[in-house]
């Protein structure tokens, strides 16, 4: 019994010392407001004036107090990655509704005919619509759209041999309502920035286009070798808007044929 009343005295004098060691700080605050205990310490004057209990129970505390920052930590760091993805998740909506002002494109319309004689006849009288396409050359022609038509069209043939032709579409505003030829080197043309948007390709004209860069520009018909050789290839397309239409003849692939080509396009209701 007289030891268990030591042991009892002891323990309440090492409690009052170990409390008297931070000054105004009781139980009730301890328990409330653990963030103060902290701020409220001079832990340098309690390790001179408290016993080994004293230090121990500083220790504890201590160790309480850096447990609750690194369970605020993964709050914070939570906090801080979620900003991140709402970024990410707000450019990513930008780019879609920039995508989205450019309304998809429908295929054009198709079509050949046995004609071919009856239409090189035709347009040998007409300027400018028999031309060479030059081997490793393109020709690009540029065809703005107007208020006064609906859509499209176009008709081609040549002599001999086949050569490559597909669509795409500017959506750039027009300013010029004048249809322009341009003649480029297989080389040239990929560096040049009126090139659509679309998958990798290998630059084989039987496999479909080549890679693109410029997103004004939107795909209607991939460069495909067409046998304009042996009937002729037409087709139209109705206007999906402002811009500028791209009719690439292809010649590319060819290393010795030069290709004369007859051709015209026009407007239609």
């Amino acid at each position: 019994m007289e030891r268990l009343e030591a042991t009892s005295e002891l323990q309440s004098r090492l409690s009052s010392l170990s409390f008297s060691s931070f000054p105004g700080i009781t139980s009730k605050q301890c328990d409330k407001r653990p963030l103060d205990r902290l701020q409220n310490t001079d832990i340098s004057q309690s390790c001179t004036q408290s016993k080994n209990q004293a230090d121990m129970d500083e220790t504890q505390e201590d160790s309480g107090q850096h447990s609750e920052g690194n369970e605020e930590a993964p709050a914070e760091l939570a906090l801080g990655e979620g900003g991140k993805e709402n970024n990410s998740a707000g450019s990513c909506q930008l780019s879609t509704e920039m995508k989205a002002q450019m309304p998809p494109l429908n295929p054009p319309t198709t079509w050949t005919s046995a004609a071919l004689k009856e239409l090189k006849a035709k347009l040998r009288t007409e300027d400018d619509s028999v031309v060479t396409v030059y081997r490793g050359d393109i020709m690009t022609v540029h065809v703005p759209t107007v208020p006064e038509a609906k859509k499209v069209c176009w008709e081609f043939a040549t002599d001999g041999y086949d050569i490559g032709f597909g669509i795409y579409f500017d959506w750039t505003p027009v300013t010029s309502r004048s249809i322009t030829v341009h003649i480029s080197e297989s080389s040239d043309d990929e560096d040049e920035e009126e090139e659509p948007e679309g998958p990798v390709g290998n630059g084989d004209v039987e496999k479909g286009s080549k890679t693109q860069t410029n997103s004004n520009l939107a795909e209607i018909l991939p460069v495909y070798r067409q046998d304009s050789h042996i009937c002729v290839q037409g087709g139209s397309h109705d206007f999906p808007g402002e811009g500028t239409y791209l009719l690439k003849f292809d010649n590319s692939y060819s290393l010795w044929r030069n290709k004369t080509l007859y051709y015209r396009v026009y407007y239609s209701a």
